[in-house]
């Protein structure tokens, strides 16, 4: 063998890397973590725009591994802004002093798994090979942007970025003419951020996203000591709910009079966050009519937001009902599009012909532009593992075997390539549930197996192929059962955004049984020494 020679390669130093590595040392490996971009962060120090936060209530977002960091970090807001989130992933860093064991600048091109000597040989971009016993894919569900293959994209002679790819410097938009493609969630946060700075802005808008208000506020002193000494119950709390957050979904929606209902939806559309999706009946995500009736509510309070009644007719979606799809949430979105230097443009009525030089060309006509800016979401859940040729047994390659739908056990382990323990892996709860809640107990479950493999003298593990065709065939049971099962979004990979994604064929990419029946399988798996999971 040559090359550098670790016990764990750690691959992403975001919210889920910088606890693996953690763990990982702790238990005294040998573990180091390489990272594509320039520092830690992930998430929060890629998507630097203007408006990006959390939709998770701080408090639930942040880890809750550290005593000390829940008694001395104090939230400022509800829903925390990006430069605070990468200050506290920093302080979090450099608190337990863990950047000495990251290598920034490692962007990972492919990784080869050795049978004879069983381990994996992992090839970065700058030519340097790094050889471990075992990888831990930490990549993140939302870490490729896609960017739309337009005709003439390059010929623009603006500025033009991915939301992802936001320069790290001021970008001065006071009176452009700025563009932006996509109103999806990315979208819906910049939008109302940006628009009495610039000049013009026009949106280019496919599909329709809904939205409900995210109702953010600052965190006093004397509220973040009250937070302090109820974590234990916060915590608790998420642990209990399907989407891992502490608001609790109800039954009984034909039980309750029309009027109820509305009485219900009012309350829920002024509360933080999620509490219209998590406190609402849970009927809304199994039963066509009740969701139709929501639907229909969130449609009027869109239309009273919106001052044109055919702007709020064109923001209003039709192919899916409200919460089936991945739900942005907003501060003055709707309101946006009352400055009468906004513009919505519905590009399935006038497509994009061409970018050129000075803009974007629709089949109505051209729109000038000096800057332009695509918000266009991202391959979700497996787009980072298909950027990657990740050769198993035999040579096999992992995009390959994932070209239809993922196949993993629990989203931790994949059939035919042994020793790669995903930390929020595909088929995991981390793409349907609040994310940290769902990423410390993968990252506990993985620190499981290699405390079992390194007392044990185990140097291969593998999910059993029957083990990961049980799972499969559980994810795909509690996806079909939800309506979410006919969205066009992220959550079932039929994305027409993403390459392969847009042919017809569902992708069963998150698991959707609730974080608690989720928790109770990992948690059997541990405690019946990983049953489905070969030891060698």
């Amino acid at each position: 063998m040559s090359g550098y020679v670790h016990d764990v390669i750690v691959l992403g130093a975001g919210v889920s890397g910088i606890y693996a590595v953690k763990r990982l040392t702790d238990l005294g490996l040998d573990a180091v973590v390489l990272e594509a971009d320039d520092d830690l962060g992930g998430t929060w120090f890629r998507n630097r725009y203007p408006g990006c936060r959390f939709d998770s209530e701080s408090y639930t977002y942040g880890y809750s591994w550290s005593q000390e960091i829940l008694e001395t970090w104090h939230w400022k807001e509800l829903f925390s802004g990006q430069p605070e989130n990468l200050r506290y992933l920093n302080f979090v860093a450099d608190r337990f002093d863990l950047r000495r064991h990251m290598r920034f600048g490692s962007r990972v091109e492919a990784m080869v798994w050795e049978e004879v000597d069983r381990v994996w040989r992992v090839h970065l971009s700058d030519g340097a090979v790094f050889v471990s016993r075992f990888v831990v894919p930490s990549i993140g569900p939302l870490s490729i942007p896609t960017v739309p293959d337009f005709e003439g994209r390059e010929d623009f002679a603006g500025d033009w970025w991915h939301t992802h790819a936001w320069p790290n410097e001021p970008v001065d938009l006071s009176g452009k003419r700025v563009g932006i493609v996509g109103t999806g969630a990315t979208a819906i946060q910049i939008i109302p951020a940006i628009c009495d700075e610039v000049g013009e802005l026009t949106v280019f808008q496919r599909r329709p996203n809904w939205s409900s208000p995210l109702n953010n506020r600052p965190i006093s002193e004397q509220e973040m000591a009250d937070i302090r000494l109820r974590y234990d119950e916060i915590f608790a709390n998420c642990a209990s709910t399907p989407g891992g957050f502490e608001h609790t979904p109800k039954w009984g929606f034909w039980d309750d009079t029309p009027e109820e209902r509305r009485t219900l939806w009012d309350e829920l559309y002024q509360q933080p966050g999620f509490a219209i999706t998590g406190a609402n009946y849970a009927e809304i995500y199994f039963d066509e009519k009740a969701n139709q009736e929501l639907s229909d509510y969130i449609a009027d309070r869109i239309r009273d937001r919106v001052d044109d009644p055919v702007t709020a007719e064109k923001l209003i979606p039709r192919d899916h009902g409200f919460a089936l799809q991945r739900l942005p949430l907003e501060s003055g979105y709707f309101e946006a599009y009352n400055r009468p230097h906004v513009r919505l443009v519905d590009v399935t009525e006038n497509p994009i012909e061409r970018v050129t030089v000075t803009g974007i060309q629709t089949t109505a006509g051209h729109h000038e532009l000096d800057l332009l800016v695509y918000a266009t979401g991202f391959d979700a859940i497996t787009g980072a593992y298909d950027r990657i040729r990740i050769e198993g047994v035999d040579g096999r390659r992992l995009d390959e075997q994932w070209r239809k739908s993922p196949r993993t056990f629990a989203g931790v382990l994949s059939h035919g390539f042994p020793n790669m323990i995903m930390v929020a892996g595909p088929q995991s709860v981390s793409g349907s549930t609040n994310f940290p809640r769902a990423i410390e107990g993968s990252v506990d479950v993985m620190a499981e197996l290699l405390s079992r493999a390194f007392e044990n003298g185990h140097t291969r593990i593998e999910a059993e192929a029957a083990a990961e065709a049980d799972w499969v065939e559980e994810v795909k049971k509690y996806q079909e059962r939800l309506l979410i099962r006919d969205s066009k979004g992220w959550f079932t990979g039929y994305n027409s955004n993403v390459a392969g994604h847009h042919e017809g064929t569902i992708r069963y990419q998150a698991y959707f049984g609730g974080a608690p029946r989720y928790n109770r399988f990992v948690g059997m798996l541990v405690d019946q020494g990983f049953p489905g999971v070969a030891f060698a």
